[in-house]
């Protein structure tokens, strides 16, 4: 995978632009689990994904998470270089979801051609306005959408992305997603479990009526 392939003005860079940032990516790999970011003082660089995927979530002060958004093949991790962005700072962790492959380019050489180039620095904060959307309609969704709703969706979009209706996943780690306690999710997936939308079992979920699900998102 070419790095022409994420950045679709790769072409109005200069060669030795080009030639800055492709001598200077690196790549890594992450194991699932991995911690890739710690937060703001934390600044390694933009994670371009080649396979696999990253969650970025945030803790409260009590120490509970949420996830923010999710990157796939082919996304940017930006806020993993947020140190370049002096007016912008972000306390959000990234871990991979599952084992990672990516290319990493250095903050300081990203940083140096984006104060050249104006296209790449449009580009940029393009992925920034997009990443801050994602933050907006995570604040809608908690504000103004119940729990049955969040956990529905939650389980088609797990669902969708891991291409099977049997969810290997504990209610610790929905409630992460979520921003919930353990308990708030046990509750809410035994009414689903009462209603025939899922079967539970340890360390699983499986759908059993995703169309009953979907119209819970349409009440």
């Amino acid at each position: 995978m070419t790095l022409a392939e994420y950045f679709p003005m790769w072409d109005q860079l200069t060669k030795e632009q080009q030639t800055r940032i492709s001598s200077a990516a690196m790549s890594r790999t992450f194991e699932k689990g991995a911690l890739v970011h710690r937060g703001s003082a934390d600044c390694t660089g933009l994670y371009l994904i080649q396979s696999g995927q990253f969650r970025a979530y945030t803790l409260s002060s009590e120490g509970r998470e949420i996830t923010i958004f999710r990157l796939f093949e082919r996304d940017i991790c930006l806020f993993s270089a947020s140190c370049m962005m002096r007016s912008i700072q972000f306390d959000i962790s990234i871990e991979a979801e599952k084992e990672t492959k990516t290319l990493v380019i250095p903050s300081e050489v990203y940083k140096e051609v984006m104060q050249q180039s104006a296209p790449l620095a449009n580009y940029t904060n393009e992925l920034i306005a997009s990443r801050f959307s994602d933050v907006m309609w995570l604040m809608d969704q908690i504000l103004w959408k119940s729990f049955d709703k969040r956990l529905a969706q939650f389980l088609l979009e797990e669902s969708a992305i891991e291409g099977s209706k049997s969810l290997k996943i504990t209610h610790e780690a929905i409630g992460n997603h979520l921003g919930n306690a353990r308990e708030v999710v046990t509750r809410m997936l035994r009414y689903f479990q009462s209603e025939g939308m899922v079967k539970l079992s340890r360390g699983t979920v499986e759908l059993m009526d995703p169309k009953k699900l979907e119209a819970l998102l349409e009440n």
